[in-house]
């Protein structure tokens, strides 16, 4: 079988080339690595503060500016759209500028321009100042991605993205609760002071960043060769649009299951909570744990694979919750919920794995942000979809959903073999499709 190793190397990897197992990732739940310190403490800063402004965004603009919540989720996807376009230049900006300083430069202009959200009433300065934010963030977050496969390639970085999640959940639970002292208050002043605090963590965690160690840019493209290469390496392209299918099942968490609880279920809306709460205590506490073994893209696909089966059998106990009363119907959601966070914790690092596995070690900028392209794309299609199938549709909308990230899931199996002959026939980090 044709294998592309993921375990880690101290320095920049020789692609296709397997190295000595690394040390332990953290000492008492601290990383060993300074490296992953660093990130750790910016994505801590920084997703605290969006924790705080997601908590208020929408009460805010709603009772206080006036906008309808129509406008205001016009404003949302409109910023996801931009966010979505600027991933792939930004993550190759990464590359031919070095991605330490283009990702503090976009982290930091993020921050700046969060502060236009105390001064925007209307509509349309609101979309202008959220659509800014959506193209730092994204191409924020793809720079990275790439950032993190070059300083820790294969089994490490799946393990170093295991270990942000982890903190992202905790951070996001913190700042939810200072955002939640901002509906107790319910003042202007209190909202927009989450607001300001946001803005000012992106700020902060813009500047951690420049803490980290630099990377010398990609060599210059070889003669022929193009820009954007990515885009002609199909075999990534399938595997990257199959990732997205799969994907989805984050929104089926996020808008299906609330939907689901309050149109066909007896079970108490605070059980959209309480499954919340469940999510992100078992990721912040397990998902580390979940990256082990992970450390090549046939591990990954396994790993995918894996996490499809519990994700399918989540969906599958979802909609058996509607029907039974209230304690019955929230004891299957519950545990649907903890099947659920069990796949997304075993396929999360499959999907990791893959991504970096399989992209050019001087291309990982420009291959992470073509890689984010699945997800948003999954995001944008996702709502409608899960909306149409599983809340106007019913139960049989749920074994759809179960087939669909299941099927998209084993498929990626072929599909990341197709890429590995590729690679192996253009020559190792090849971006030929």
């Amino acid at each position: 079988m044709l294998r592309r190793s993921l375990v880690a190397v101290p320095t920049e990897p020789t692609p296709g080339g397997r190295a000595p197992a690394t040390s332990r990732l953290t000492r008492r739940g601290i990383p060993v690595d300074p490296r992953l310190r660093n990130l750790a403490l910016g994505t801590f800063v920084n997703r605290a503060g969006g924790g705080a402004t997601v908590t208020t965004f929408a009460l805010y603009f709603t009772r206080v500016v006036g906008l309808t919540p129509a406008q205001v989720g016009l404003a949302l996807s409109l910023a996801a759209g931009a966010g979505l376009l600027a991933q792939l230049p930004a993550g190759h900006l990464g590359d031919v500028r070095g991605p330490r300083e283009v990702m503090s430069t976009l982290t930091i202009a993020w921050g700046v321009v969060g502060f236009g959200l105390l001064l925007a009433r209307s509509l349309w300065v609101l979309v202008v100042v959220l659509a800014l934010m959506g193209v730092f963030q994204a191409g924020g977050g793809a720079v990275r991605g790439g950032y993190i496969a070059r300083i820790a390639p294969g089994g490490q970085g799946v393990a170093f993205k295991g270990y942000l999640r982890a903190v992202t959940n905790v951070a996001m639970a913190f700042g939810a609760a200072v955002g939640g002292v901002a509906l107790w208050v319910d003042r202007p002043w209190a909202y927009l002071a989450v607001f300001a605090l946001d803005a000012t963590s992106s700020v902060v965690a813009g500047l951690v960043a420049r803490r980290l160690p630099h990377l010398p840019p990609s060599p210059a493209r070889a003669l022929g060769e193009p820009r954007l290469g990515v885009l002609r390496d199909t075999p990534y392209v399938v595997v990257t649009l199959l990732g997205g299918v799969v994907a989805m099942h984050f929104t089926v968490m996020e808008v299906g299951i609330p939907l689901w609880i309050g149109k066909h279920t007896h079970a108490p809306t605070a059980m959209v909570a309480v499954l919340l709460v469940l999510n992100t205590v078992v990721v912040a506490l397990f998902q580390v744990r979940m990256t082990r073994g992970v450390d090549d893209v046939a591990a990954s696909t396994r790993a995918y694979a894996r996490g499809a089966v519990w994700i399918g059998v989540a969906f599958l106990l979802v909609a058996l919750s509607d029907g039974p009363g209230p304690v019955l119907a929230s004891v299957v959601l519950l545990v649907a919920a903890t099947v659920h966070v069990v796949g997304e914790m075993t396929s999360s690092p499959g999907q990791w794995g893959v991504s970096m596995g399989l992209a050019p070690v001087e291309r990982q900028g420009q291959y992470q942000g073509f890689a984010g392209l699945g997800w948003s794309l999954a995001s944008t299609v996702a709502p409608f979809l899960i909306t149409v199938l599983c809340i106007e549709w019913g139960r049989p909308g749920w074994f759809v959903m179960a087939v669909l990230v299941g099927g998209a899931a084993f498929a990626l199996g072929p599909a990341s073999r197709w890429a590995l002959r590729s690679r192996e026939r253009y020559g190792a980090g090849s971006a030929s499709g």
